[in-house]
């Protein structure tokens, strides 16, 4: 048995762009945005002035730059950017994840660029970073991404 799927054409029936945009808000919404699927919650505490002293304080910026944010140049060979337009927002578990145990996902780049032996560059910072000081990190990065623009369906 066959479905009868009228073609998408110009002038048809489709979602008006304010209908799509609240339409994604709300899927954005429910899914947690910021807030990861399996509950994982910061404190809403979290200073993104702290955080990013606490960055240039840790010296990530030795090995990393942060979209539209000034600060010392790297000394890393190739620095790894973070924040500015990603296709999927960055939850607050997967920033922490990526700062106490950066190993677990390697950023796509030539692995030799950012791993040794399997293993991320990063250094451990379980001993120096305080919960406060990941907190705020997290919010400062938080701070830097943004949703990037889809391309128009139509013309």
């Amino acid at each position: 048995m066959a479905i009868d799927v009228p073609p998408c054409r110009p002038g048809g029936a489709t979602m008006s762009k304010t209908t799509l945009t609240f339409a994604l808000l709300a899927v954005l919404t429910a899914c947690g945005g910021r807030h990861s699927p399996a509950g994982f919650r910061l404190p809403e505490t979290g200073d993104i002035a702290r955080g990013e002293r606490a960055f240039e304080h840790l010296r990530c910026w030795e090995c990393h730059t942060v979209d539209g944010v000034a600060l010392p140049a790297p000394t890393a060979q190739h620095p790894v950017p973070l924040g500015g337009a990603v296709t999927e927002l960055r939850t607050d578990g997967y920033l922490v994840s990526s700062i106490i145990h950066p190993s677990h996902r390697l950023a796509h780049r030539p692995v030799e660029q950012i791993a040794v032996e399997g293993e991320s560059r990063m250094p451990d910072f379980a001993q120096t970073m305080t919960v406060r000081e990941l907190i705020d990190l997290t919010a400062f990065l938080q701070s830097r991404y943004r949703p990037k623009p889809t391309p128009e369906m139509y013309p």
